[in-house]
């Protein structure tokens, strides 16, 4: 079986990912996260959940690698608020390079101040 497609939709905060015998247009998997608007800019993943049909296939570990290979493309950290991410980061540290405190504190600030964003 392929990889499922990932689409990073920036708008809404969602990398989603979509498999082929999936209902059409319907994300079997998702990694919810916010932009940090402070300096220096970074990837907050918040979220990864999986539909149930579709756990066990490696979709929430192909959606947390793409989220830290866009955050690379892009030059910035990715902080893993997500346990399921921070998880996967703590396995990966040659794809997941650890963020500065500095970076963290002010992730968890936007987040507290901004409930909306999960």
């Amino acid at each position: 079986m392929a990889g499922p497609l990932i689409r990073d939709d920036r708008a809404n905060g969602r990398l989603e990912a979509f498999q082929e015998d999936a209902p059409a247009g319907d994300p079997v998997g998702v990694v919810v996260y916010f932009v940090l608007d402070a300096e220096p800019h970074a990837l907050v993943a918040v979220h990864t959940v999986v539909e149930e049909a579709h756990e066990g296939k490696g979709i929430a570990g192909a959606l947390v690698r793409e989220l830290y290979a866009t955050a690379a493309r892009e030059g910035v950290p990715v902080v893993p608020l997500c346990s399921y991410a921070a998880r996967w980061a703590e396995r990966h540290p040659d794809e997941a390079p650890v963020p500065s405190d500095e970076v963290v504190r002010a992730a968890k600030e936007q987040l507290r101040a901004t409930p909306g964003l999960w």
